[in-house]
């Protein structure tokens, strides 16, 4: 999966792990009204050319094999042993992702071929997809949340709940697009559920194509049928096209797990069947007049093999996708299966009798099932047993290769061959395959909420000491963790609103305290910066002023450009929202006080230094006294859901110190002495004393409520320090 975490250094790689879909192929139109033999369904035809003439035909077994494609099998397993490769990190797979892509494009074609060949009652056909989808989804699914619910804390099992309900309702995509498209969100840890995001486009795209299609179906005939579909699919395609260039550039989640800005890869299949459909029925008869079509169509379908292998060895998390660069193996992958309608006259170095071999086909016919089992035990194994040497996760997605096939035999063929063809039977089946996981999901989110304990009372906030070493006033007592392990991860500033989208490049009025007080302080920075929210208000209401919030997330306030992960790209909006800020400082009412802070991690230490000069020189001209934060720990690990997994444990999730902290120009550079900036660094009574590590508990209160920013009770604690430390006396 493409790279979305954030800006920070304290981002996880959540979407690092972008899933590719195995997408369902579509019964046989040269069967009967029961599904064919599985090898039949799963290659399906050659066109819709090919499919309509054996209809034709009493003989009905010789042409239910001149429409088997065993290069679509193959193709298939191609695409799902590099989806493996890439999530087990095996070394040069690092554009294995692109095998979501393979998968939606061969969906495009083959479900187009088959309703432009036989058009059926959409009731059959809703029917056809649940039972050949969802029973083996089903069992996934509950397997997960019995594992889940048995090796995974009780944070990341609330998160699952949440996950295999949105998965058993076909919308996990649309999740993954809110959680992912919030910088705070994307730190947390891949869900075992993630690439489910798939498998909801899929069935999506199926609802969509199936009701177009079918209805033009019902309505026109012929020639002309084709024509309004071949527009329509043009012209979706092309405005998928559009918004997929435009949401990678814009927020890289949604741009990968939107069904908008995947439904052109879809329609590149189509276009696929479509063409295919016409070279089907005219080469048979072109004669010789047809073989420099068939030499073309041979190298085409070389040149579309070799632009998806170079996808898949030269693409990395850092190719911004899907975007313009899904098309190399979209285009590929629509080449191959147009350069099928001549394979029967082609030669042993055909590209087609090369994915046709059988260990690839074997995969081609697992690949479903494989890929529904193989990352639920990749990520539960890893959240269990922490990071796994790449050897390992092949060992594992191997591994899962058994369960896969036990489902394969054991639900997804019986269900699928041996139940009553019978629209409502399989509509039957697939609510059952609905409703099962979601009641396993509602178990599951029950049982984690109730081992979490209460997440509504109000949060006690002790009294936090003015200075010295001790974090808390004398006499202050904490008898259990504050906040609790239910409340740490939501335990956010208010005003969260004042963080502005990562697209916006300007804040918007945002007060607290006395807001119509002339006098006011700024607080102006990243998300941290914002974490400080609570104890910079309170220095405000002290003195009945006024504190305005100015806060991008992952935009630092020193004026050096940065890349950001989640949009892809470089942080253009960041640049410009700094100097609409500064700008904004320097031409309205003069603050009482500037509050600066920021995560330090940014560029290298002389760019950071030369980022803040440059920021500094327009800050001082203001003459507005200035104040910094200096920037809290780093755990770099989601330190709510490791103290849920210790049983609260706090020793159990210290982190090192060596990494806990960067060069600070302003507190070691000689910046803030140049500039006259009073400094406030809290690192040394976060991470107190010179031993290796750095507490995420301390007198137990809970510092951090992710894996980089600090608690709102932490900050409210701190108040008191803010206020001696960045206000002077009187």
């Amino acid at each position: 999966m493409v790279a979305t975490a954030t800006a920070t250094a304290a981002s996880a790689s959540a979407t690092a792990t972008a899933s590719a879909s195995a997408s369902a192929a579509a019964p046989s139109a040269a069967g009967a009204a029961a599904d064919p033999d599985p090898a039949a369904d799963l290659v399906l035809l050659t066109a819709a050319g090919t499919a309509v003439a054996a209809q034709a035909q009493p003989a009905e077994e010789p042409r239910k094999r001149a429409a088997f494609r065993p290069d679509i099998e193959g193709l298939r397993g191609v695409a799902v042993l590099a989806v493996l490769a890439f999530h087990a990190a095996v070394p040069a797979f690092t554009g294995g992702y692109v095998g979501v892509d393979i998968f939606f494009v061969i969906s495009g074609f083959l479900i187009t071929g088959l309703l432009l060949a036989r058009p059926i009652g959409l009731r059959d056909f809703a029917a056809r997809r649940a039972r050949r989808i969802l029973p083996a989804a089903a069992v996934v699914l509950v397997a997960t949340a019995l594992a889940g619910g048995a090796l995974l804390d009780p944070l990341r099992g609330t998160d699952l709940a949440r996950d295999l309900i949105a998965s058993a309702g076909q919308f996990a995509n649309w999740r993954f697009v809110g959680q992912q498209t919030d910088y705070l969100g994307a730190e947390r840890d891949p869900s075992p559920l993630q690439h489910f995001w798939s498998l909801g486009v899929e069935n999506q795209f199926y609802l969509l194509w199936g009701v177009l299609l079918l209805g033009l179906a019902r309505y026109l005939r012929g020639r002309r049928r084709t024509a309004v579909i071949a527009v329509a699919t043009t012209a979706i395609g092309g405005v998928s096209l559009l918004l997929c260039i435009r949401w990678t550039a814009g927020s890289a989640p949604l741009g990968y797990f939107s069904t908008a800005s995947r439904l052109w890869e879809f329609a590149a299949g189509a276009c696929a069947a479509m063409l295919g459909s016409a070279l089907a029925g005219w080469l048979p008869r072109a004669g010789r007049s047809g073989r420099p079509v068939g030499r073309a169509l041979r190298l085409l379908g070389w040149a579309g093999a070799a632009a998806v292998l170079v996808a898949v060895l030269r693409y990395d998390r850092n190719t911004p996708f899907p975007g313009s660069a899904a098309l190399l193996p979209v285009l590929g992958t629509a080449a191959v299966l147009l350069a099928g309608p001549a394979h029967r006259a082609l030669g042993a170095t055909d590209v087609g009798r090369l994915l046709a071999a059988r260990p690839l086909r074997a995969a081609g016919r697992l690949s479903y099932v494989w890929y529904l089992w193989h990352w639920p035990v990749l990520t539960i194994a890893q959240a269990r047993y922490g990071a796994l040497p790449w050897t390992t996760l092949v060992a594992l997605t191997a591994a899962s290769a058994v369960p896969a096939w036990l489902t394969m035999r054991l639900v997804e063929q019986p269900l699928r061959y041996g139940s009553s063809p019978a629209p409502r039977r399989g509509l039957a089946v697939g609510a059952s395959a609905l409703v099962i996981p979601l009641i396993a999901g509602l178990t599951l989110g029950g049982g984690t909420v109730r081992a979490l304990g209460d997440t509504t009372g109000p949060i006690a906030v002790p009294a936090g000491a003015v200075d010295g070493p001790a974090l808390l006033a004398p006499g202050s007592r904490v008898l259990s963790l504050t906040p609790s392990l239910a409340r740490a991860r939501e335990d956010f500033p208010p005003g969260h609103g004042c963080e502005i989208p990562l697209g916006a490049e300007n804040s918007p009025r945002c007060l607290f305290g006395a807001e119509d007080s002339p006098d006011r302080i700024v607080l102006i920075g990243d998300s941290h910066a914002g974490q400080w929210i609570s104890g910079a208000l309170a220095l405000a209401e002290q003195r009945n002023w006024a504190l305005e919030v100015l806060v991008k997330p992952g935009c630092p306030l020193a004026t050096l450009t940065v890349r950001n992960n989640v949009l892809g790209r470089t942080f253009d909006e960041c640049d410009r929202w700094r100097e609409n800020t500064l700008t904004r400082l320097a031409t309205g009412p003069k603050p009482r006080l500037i509050v600066m802070a920021g995560l330090n991690r940014y560029g290298s230490g002389p760019e950071r230094a030369e980022g803040w000069s440059r920021t500094l020189d327009r800050l001082s001209a203001i003459g507005a006294p200035l104040a910094y934060l200096g920037d809290t720990p780093m755990p770099g690990r989601d330190i709510p859901t490791c103290l849920a997994a210790s049983d609260g444990r706090s020793d159990a999730c210290f982190f090192p110190r060596e990494t806990a902290f960067e060069q600070d120009p302003l507190l070691a550079g000689g910046l803030a002495e140049r500039y006259r900036v009073r400094v406030l660094d809290l690192g040394p009574l976060l991470c107190p004393g010179t031993g290796p590590d750095c507490p995420a508990v301390l007198e137990g209160v809970v510092l951090y409520r992710d894996a980089g920013h600090i608690t709102d009770t932490l900050a409210k604690v701190l108040a008191p320090r803010l206020d001696k430390g960045l206000l002077p006396a009187g």
